[in-house]
């Protein structure tokens, strides 16, 4: 058994680089001008799952599993995003290892991605509640149980509608921060994971270098002001991170329309429109961002499919099983191929090529509907905010209708992630109130290990 030393708060300002911190963050430039500043280096995909689970494992995806933020199950024939279970996630977490040191060890998860379940003291994430009617209503997961009860009361329910979708807004970040601190003084947990998501919003929606960019990175700092300042005054070390950094884009790239037009994607009409069929395709794209896992059925195909990706513009490589050794991809959960996109580009998820026949789940805010990550769903479809509201007069009313309020354009995106960053300035960073020995560049899966030794004092 060892006796912990220090306290630690690891606080992941999702999307922050070395280039956007200056005069729209003085809380993080006067942490930077005080404390050590480091870069990382992230897996691929820089995507944010796949980087949490790199930092909380201290492996790369071809270990603990999380090779996206969605990828398709064999055994289900079935595409699923932004899955909560703690069980997906292989290897030892940062809190299982200061347990095995500590048993007294406490943490406290607060929305870093597959915390449902996990042996933490204290957790809290999104967990919607969905209605047999269908309405989706705002909601958290936590442990222990009472907890949610005790954040409502003190905070209002959880503002979901501002954490993903048309409305996103710092109201969610800062509802996190606050139930952080809360926790952090009722609590005294040893170890504090904490994430503010709020820089995944603006900077995608209209690039990393406009005006709405540099106002979401003046809104988060002081959100992440508040935290630095409660920390040190509750005698916390502080670790900041983020998972990747998001570069400009100009244009989509709708892998699984090609795959379709060749023949190897199978969809089927229905009553809500054209569905993929996983299963039924021999080949297809599970899209998140710049990188895109490719499952192909039958490995006669293989050559004749990654040929056909190589020849789509807007695609830089793709990988087989040699190329996702050498990015530690080689993982069962993985695609029998992996695109990722030119510098500029991204891949949407879109399969049908007709809009008069996209499914109903396409028009609106469905994470877990879509076989791939949907980005557009930040913007309002071109009905505008009368249709939102009448959609939510009918909902009130308890008519059953579908929220179909968001835009299918997703050449609106002008900011993405998931390459390998290219240069400095979009380079995720490490940045910690201690000195600690290794390169400027610091591979991601060593987070876990430069956080224990912290709170050990090695």
């Amino acid at each position: 058994m060892s006796e912990i030393k220090n306290r630690v708060l690891l606080l992941n300002v999702v999307g922050l680089t070395p280039g956007g911190i200056g005069e729209n963050t003085p809380h993080i430039k006067r942490f930077v001008d005080e404390h050590v500043s480091r870069t990382l280096e992230p897996p691929l995909p820089a995507v944010t799952c796949s980087s949490q689970a790199t930092m909380t494992t201290g492996s790369l995806p071809n270990e603990h599993g999380i090779v996206s933020n969605g990828w398709y199950f064999r055994e289900l024939g079935d595409v699923k995003f932004w899955c909560r279970s703690d069980h997906l996630v292989g290897g030892e977490k940062i809190w299982e290892a200061a347990k095995q040191r500590d048993p007294s060890i406490r943490t406290a998860n607060m929305f870093w991605r597959y915390c449902t379940h996990a042996d933490c003291h204290i957790t809290c994430m999104e967990r919607p509640t969905y209605w047999a009617n269908g309405r989706k209503g705002p909601d958290v997961y936590t442990e222990p149980a009472g907890l949610r009860d005790e954040l409502v009361e003190k905070f209002g329910e959880f503002p979901l509608f501002r954490f993903w979708g048309p409305a996103t807004s710092i109201e969610s970040s800062r509802w996190i921060a606050d139930a952080t601190l809360h926790v952090m003084e009722s609590q005294d947990p040893h170890l504090v994971l904490c994430y503010l998501p709020h820089l995944d919003y603006d900077v995608q929606k209209f690039g990393p270098d406009s005006p709405e960019a540099a106002a979401a990175h003046r809104e988060v700092d002081a959100e992440a002001g508040k935290l630095i300042d409660k920390a040190k005054e509750l005698g916390y070390d502080i670790a900041i991170v983020s998972e990747y950094g998001m570069t400009k884009v100009s244009k989509p790239v709708y892998l699984n329309r090609v795959l379709r037009e060749a023949g190897y994607v199978r969809v089927q009409s229905a009553q809500n429109g054209e569905l993929l069929e996983p299963g039924g395709s021999r080949a297809f794209a599970a899209c998140s961002h710049q990188v895109a896992h490719v499952y192909v059925r039958h490995p006669e195909d293989l050559s004749k499919v990654k040929q056909l990706l190589e020849s789509v513009d807007g695609v830089e490589r793709v990988l087989d099983d040699v190329g996702k050794r050498e990015f530690g991809l080689d993982h069962t959960r993985s695609g029998e191929l992996i695109a990722i996109a030119d510098p500029n580009a991204w891949f949407a998820y879109p399969y049908w090529l007709d809009d008069a026949k996209a499914p109903d789940f396409a028009h609106c805010v469905a994470i877990h509907d879509k076989p791939g990550h949907d980005p557009a769903e930040m913007f309002l479809g071109p009905k505008g905010k009368l249709h939102v509201i009448k959609r939510v007069v009918q909902m009130k009313l308890g008519i059953r209708v579908p929220f179909d309020v968001i835009s299918l354009d997703a050449t609106k995106i002008k900011g993405s992630h998931g390459r390998l960053p290219d240069c400095d300035k979009n380079r995720p960073v490490l940045l910690t109130t201690w000195d600690f020995e290794g390169d400027e560049h610091v591979p991601m899966t060593e987070v876990k290990g430069i956080v224990l030794k912290r709170m050990f004092h090695d």
